[in-house]
């Protein structure tokens, strides 16, 4: 058996495949893509799973596809230091700015494989949305993905790669058992692990860890442990704090970015209401509105990012989630601006004083200085959130569902 290939050579294959030209490519493309917020746990399970459903049988080569442009990789050090205990770098990855225009790869002649996310969003999912057939995802099920998807799983967890690691244990065992691949499998146990400790702090948030990120945990950590001597970080040299907290730290570390960086670094949209049009736009950040605000320049500055942003993207509601520690307290702050008619800004007001107040524990930040209300056209609330279980993977469903019944 010839050696296992390594993460980086299977990255270069796959960009030669999808860089060829349409007279010499093999048709139908094969394709795994993460969600829009292109946080770590969708870029690694996208390039986890390429790799194993190309390098087990039936050997078909999956293109992993990075869902950011290539510019955004700067917004992404922590993706960097886990690709780089992975043995390979930002370079090697494929993103949207490496994809073909839709006349030279058209939607017919690809399949797509989602991780992450169970619904194709953006210009990537208008174009090739109807070509899914698979997915592996921890979020809310919205009910789109083809009736004969396969794989289908979609279950709740800590972090998506642990399902992928699930998913994929068995081909992994079959290539870990040959001595001369246990530096590779070192480096893809990295892989593995960098989302799924970032994501469960640790293995530490008792709401969010589940068994199933454990196991994951503990497959990985097997992998990286069992390479020669202390090769690629692995073997003795591993330690998992130290290797979870330099990876959180590039994470939280957002001092480097402008307002507009912040906002986009982990950004994720839907289309909802009644006929679809109407935009509703996600951004977390892993520091609190008093950071943003310093960092814009005042309340008022910060104001004036939010709208340039919500116009840059033609959003109709604008969502800002931050969270952080303070004194080893753990917080989480909320922004909804309504921003485009009374339709929408009623929505948003009837959900908040409904299920939104009370569920998520909302009370007014910063004595309302970004707080603003024009008429009917417009609304905006920030909040403090006490019950900080509640993520974008809650309060997104919520609103989506708000927002369903409603003409733009």
């Amino acid at each position: 058996m010839p050696p296992q290939k390594s993460l980086r050579a299977f990255l270069a294959t796959a960009r030669a495949t999808l860089t060829a030209p349409p007279s010499k490519r093999q048709t139908p493309l094969h394709f795994v893509v993460g969600n829009e917020s292109a946080d770590l746990d969708s870029l690694c399970s996208t390039l986890f799973l390429a790799y194993f459903r190309s390098n087990t049988p039936p050997h078909t080569l999956h293109i992993p596809l990075c869902h950011l442009p290539r510019d955004d990789l700067t917004l992404r050090p922590e993706f960097a230091a886990v690709l780089e205990h992975a043995g390979a770098a930002p370079d090697d990855v494929l993103t949207l700015s490496e994809m073909p225009s839709r006349d030279e790869l058209p939607p017919e002649d690809t399949r797509w494989l989602l991780v992450d996310h169970n619904v194709m969003t953006g210009a990537l999912g208008q174009v090739y949305g109807d070509r899914v057939v698979g997915c592996i995802d921890h979020h809310d099920d919205e009910g789109k993905l083809p009736s004969d998807a396969d794989p289908r799983v979609v279950e709740k967890c800590g972090s998506c790669m642990s399902l992928v690691v699930e998913h994929c244990q068995e081909a992994w065992d079959t290539l870990a058992q040959h001595e001369e691949n246990k530096g590779v499998n070192a480096q893809l146990g990295y892989l593995a692990l960098g989302p799924v400790l970032i994501d469960t702090t640790n293995l530490q948030n008792k709401a969010k860890t589940t068994p199933r990120d454990e196991h994951a945990v503990s497959v990985a950590e097997a992998r990286v442990r069992a390479a020669p001597g202390k090769s690629a970080g692995g073997g003795s040299a591993y330690d998992r704090a130290t290797f979870f907290e330099k990876v959180a730290a590039l994470k939280e570390d957002i001092s480097f970015m402008s307002p507009r960086d912040i906002l986009r670094k982990d950004y994720k949209e839907w289309q909802v209401g009644a006929a679809e049009n109407i935009k509703l736009g996600t951004s977390s950040a892993p520091r609190d509105f008093a950071f943003l605000a310093h960092k814009a320049g005042g309340e008022e500055a910060l104001a004036k990012s939010l709208a340039e942003w919500g116009e840059e993207k033609g959003i109709d509601v604008l969502v800002v989630l931050t969270s952080c520690k303070d004194d080893g307290k753990f917080r989480r702050e909320l922004l909804v601006w309504a921003r485009t008619g009374p339709e929408i800004v009623r929505a948003v007001k009837e959900w908040v004083e409904g299920e939104g107040r009370e569920k998520l524990g909302l009370d007014t930040w910063g004595d309302g200085k970004l707080d603003v209300e024009d008429g009917e056209k417009s609304w905006r609330r920030c909040w403090t959130q006490a019950r900080i279980e509640n993520s974008r993977k809650q309060i997104a469903p919520m609103l989506r569902d708000a927002l369903k019944g409603v003409k733009a």
